[in-house]
């Protein structure tokens, strides 16, 4: 089984930034795919954006694209999501997830293994 930690999770200030991290470990598994998801008080889980693995390629959500990057160290098999650029309403649980599939991973139900998330929290 896969085990993946999200780390980076703090309190900042509107316009400020922050890095999270999400290491995978445990036994060996190859997934196509890795994806950022965050989650609100009240609210749906709502999609961030997803990396494919082997070539880099990335797909956001409109509401972050400007502002939030994500990149992978294959050797060190961790994925980052840079956020720049705050507002409070990006204030939420962020979660980190794996998917087998090798299509379009824009859904909680496409990913299999999760993270079990870090705060990020905004203020004005």
């Amino acid at each position: 089984q896969v085990q993946l930690v999200e780390s980076g999770g703090g309190l900042v200030q509107a316009g400020g930034s922050l890095i999270l991290s999400c290491a995978a470990s445990g036994r060996t598994f190859s997934w196509y795919s890795m994806g950022w998801f965050r989650q609100a008080p009240g609210k749906e889980r709502e999609f961030v954006g997803t990396i494919r693995w082997s070539t880099g390629t990335k797909y956001y959500a409109e509401s972050v694209k400007d502002r939030f990057t994500i990149s992978r160290d294959s050797t060190k098999k961790t994925m980052y999501l840079q956020l720049n650029n705050l507002k409070p309403e990006d204030a939420a649980v962020y979660y980190c997830a794996a998917s087998p599939r090798s299509g379009d991973v824009v859904a909680p139900g496409d990913y299999d293994y999760w993270g079990q998330g870090t705060q990020v929290t905004v203020s004005s």
